[in-house]
Parts: C-alpha cells; sequence; structure tokens
C-alpha cells in the first residue's frame, strides 16, 4: 500500500465483533485485580461500548459508574445498553470534565495504547481520585506480541506495514508503565498479568471482524484491494490453522495491568 489508511473506532458495533467480546472476558479478571468493590463511584476512561462498565455493575450493582470516550457513536452505543447506575458522556482522558477528587477510584481498559499522551491522562486519572482511592489501567501486552489474534495479523502483513502501523498504538512494557506511575506519585504499585483464551469457531470467524474497518489492524484489512486482502487472508490461514482443515481454534491473549493509589 502507498499510504496507511487512518485508525477509525467509529463503528460500536463491528468494534463488537472486532475486540469488544475480548474486553468483556478481560474485564472481570481486571477488575479482581483493581480490588475496588468498596468504591461507590467509579471513573471508566475510555469506556468504549461500555464493557467495563457492565461488568462493574453486574459485580457491585451499588456502583455508580461513569464512562468517557472520545468516540461520539461509541458513547451512544454504551448508553443504548444503559443498567442503573451507568452514566457515559464523550470527552478527552487528557482533559477530564470532573473535579478533584470526585471518584473513588478511576479504572481504564485497553486505551491507554492509543492515548496521545498517556502521562497526561494518568495526572488527570490521579486528580480526580480521591486519597486513598485507586488509580488502575489494562492493556494489551502488545510489545511481547500478547495479542495473537493482532499479533499473527501483523505478521502475515509483513514488516514494512507492519513497523509503520505500530507507529500509531505505543506498545507499552509493564517496566515503562510502572515508572509511569511512580513519576505520577502513586503508591503501592503493582502488576499482573491477565491471560484469556480468543476461541474461534472457524477462519472466517477470526478473520471477518477484520473487514469491519475498527482499530489499525481492522483499517488496514479493510483499505486493501481485492486481491491484496485475499492474499493476506490465505498468509493468515496458513499462519493460524498452517495444514489443518478449518475449524474451531484458540490464540492466547495476554494483557497486563498496574494499580496504585493516591497518597492520603
Amino acid at each position: 500500500m502507498k499510504g496507511l489508511p487512518q485508525t477509525t473506532f467509529d463503528n460500536p458495533e463491528s468494534y463488537e465483533r472486532f475486540m469488544g467480546r475480548w474486553s468483556a472476558k478481560l474485564a472481570d479478571l481486571f477488575l479482581d485485580f483493581a480490588r475496588v468493590s468498596d468504591a461507590e463511584r467509579l471513573l471508566d476512561v475510555g469506556s468504549g461500548t461500555g464493557n467495563l462498565a457492565l461488568a462493574i455493575v453486574r459485580r457491585w450493582p451499588h456502583a455508580r459508574v461513569v464512562g468517557i470516550d472520545p468516540s461520539p457513536s461509541y458513547v451512544a452505543f454504551a448508553r443504548s445498553r444503559v443498567r442503573p447506575g451507568l452514566q457515559f458522556e464523550t470527552g478527552d482522558a487528557q482533559a477530564l470534565p470532573f473535579q478533584d477528587k470526585s471518584f473513588d477510584c478511576a479504572l481504564s481498559q485497553l486505551v491507554f495504547n492509543f492515548i496521545p499522551d498517556a502521562r497526561k491522562a494518568l495526572a488527570q486519572m490521579r486528580r480526580v481520585t480521591r486519597p486513598g482511592g485507586v488509580v488502575a489501567v489494562a492493556m494489551w501486552d502488545l510489545a511481547h506480541s500478547g495479542m495473537r489474534m493482532l499479533a499473527s495479523f501483523w505478521e502475515a502483513v509483513g514488516p514494512a506495514d507492519a513497523v509503520r502501523a505500530s507507529e500509531r498504538v505505543t506498545a507499552y512494557t509493564k517496566e515503562e508503565v510502572t515508572a509511569m506511575w511512580n513519576e505520577a506519585g502513586l503508591a503501592h504499585v503493582e502488576t499482573t498479568d491477565l491471560t484469556i483464551a480468543t476461541d474461534f469457531a472457524s477462519f472466517a470467524d477470526y478473520w471477518s471482524p477484520f473487514l469491519l474497518g475498527q482499530g489499525p489492524a481492522g483499517s488496514y484489512a479493510a483499505a486493501l484491494p481485492d486481491d491484496e486482502r485475499d492474499a493476506l487472508a490465505q498468509r493468515l490461514r496458513t499462519l493460524v490453522l498452517g495444514d489443518r482443515a478449518d475449524g474451531a481454534f484458540s490464540l492466547p491473549a495476554r494483557a497486563f495491568a498496574i494499580r496504585g493509589i493516591v497518597p492520603a
């Protein structure tokens, strides 16, 4: 390709097929680690289609969750899933429109890699969280090819475009994020790995969501000419299935999470 397409996050239904089913699966593991069961007012930064917020209120019905996301279409979709205790707003993680110390905790799942200035977003999350509250984030371990669904795709694409596409997403390591949390003045910083299986009924179940145009990989696949897209699909099929007949298969997906406490 002469130029990479612009990354898009504008179709929530497509996102749900592409990544939402895995973010929903990851949410419970993230909440186990975050340990915020006593929180009454929680902020979900980069709330997307609402999967983390929904997991929170399913687990803790008393909770009041505010989700904020820059995509108006994702916010509208999340609002359509509203349950008691949920509120979704359009806004920027780097300039949160909330008063200081107005939440018991601030969480974010699978969005920090896409924020232009993650340190600014972290400072905002710390600012709006009360002393003693938790600031926690989970993200795919892209630096170590932890999300095999995506890593296999870019391996099939080839190194040149894969490297160019990776420049649009920051593949943080745990060490880099730990340093960020410490620099932000958060206490009792800890990290953990979160691993899920991404299960597919067939190669089509794996491949077809890439054609919906969401995120860097989806935007890339959807913009290819038909012949190049077909060739990419064949290379990818060989990577994930080898010489096996089509059928169900599973790929591992590893994220990591970090939490810290706002000092009193």
